[in-house]
């Protein structure tokens, strides 16, 4: 009676599912790792960029341009006599 050497056909089979399984199995495990470490980069970038970003600045009371635009708006919407629009155009730019 003549004896197979090696594994045969079933024993590679095994070998071979084992090792695929491992892999898979590891590479899973590396997903998930690859995944907690995003989200965490991601939530310390918020965290950074909510402390990071400045407080938006209030418009200036005294600019005088605005103020010009608001009277003229006034103007037009007829709230505002040329007299009045003219004199207050002049206490905004300091005229």
């Amino acid at each position: 009676m003549m004896r197979r050497r090696g594994m045969g056909v079933v024993g590679t089979a095994v070998v071979v599912g084992g090792a695929a399984h491992y892999g898979a199995k590891k590479a899973n495990q590396s997903a998930a790792a690859d995944e907690q470490a995003q989200q965490a980069a991601y939530e310390q970038g918020m965290a950074a960029a909510q402390q990071a970003a400045p407080a938006p600045a209030a418009p200036a009371e005294d600019d005088p341009m605005a103020e010009v635009q608001k009277l003229a708006e006034m103007h037009t919407a007829g709230i505002l006599t040329d007299e009045e629009f003219a004199a207050a155009k002049a206490k905004a730019l300091g005229i």
